[in-house]
């Protein structure tokens, strides 16, 4: 079986050859975990696949500089990482642009409590607990929400996590318990029945 990561770095070398053609490999295979990790971190679906494009853009614009170093899925995250920060930071600066911008929310879809059979009183709480956990990770501290995603949410290791975040195992341990703790001090006094 051939390991993923290697054809990861022949299409970036592919890239850098000038195969435009290998971009739409690592689309097609990097393009849903982008999409999930952006949409958990920001709570927002048009942010996050803008972030991904931003990500792939500026892949394709550092084709040339690209050196493996570490393995391609760290050098990916890492830029989107940087482009959520980034887009937070811009967020926040403009609180006027947000007012307009909730139609795609996390926890703005239609109800379909009762639809598939269940209690549509438990589908409700699922659902009102579900958006709860979504706006308390919004509110995390940006190091402790991109631990808490991508680990808990997205299933990297301790070191993967900290290839992104440019720190020890041992720190992305801590920021995970800190994150935990953080959002069950946010969660309980809500849920704690």
């Amino acid at each position: 079986m051939e390991d993923p990561s290697h054809d990861d770095v022949h299409c970036m070398e592919r890239l850098r050859e000038g195969d435009d053609l290998a971009l739409n490999y690592l689309m097609g295979r990097w393009k849903e975990p982008l999409v999930s990790f952006c949409f958990r971190y920001t709570g927002n679906l048009a942010d996050a696949l803008e972030i991904v494009q931003e990500t792939i853009i500026k892949v394709y614009g550092s084709r040339h500089r690209y050196r493996p170093k570490a393995a391609f899925s760290t050098w990916l995250f890492t830029i989107a990482v940087n482009l959520c920060k980034m887009r937070a930071r811009w967020k926040s600066r403009h609180p006027e642009i947000l007012e307009a911008d909730g139609g795609s929310k996390v926890g703005q879809q239609a109800s379909s409590a009762g639809m598939d059979g269940t209690d549509p009183g438990i589908e409700t709480d699922r659902n009102a607990l579900a958006n709860d956990l979504d706006h308390a990770i919004q509110s995390l501290p940006h190091e402790l929400r991109v631990a808490f995603v991508l680990f808990e949410m997205e299933g990297h290791s301790y070191r993967e996590v900290a290839a992104v975040l440019k720190c020890t195992e041992k720190a992305v341990e801590r920021r995970l318990a800190r994150a935990r703790e953080d959002l069950r001090s946010i969660l309980e006094p809500k849920w704690r029945n």
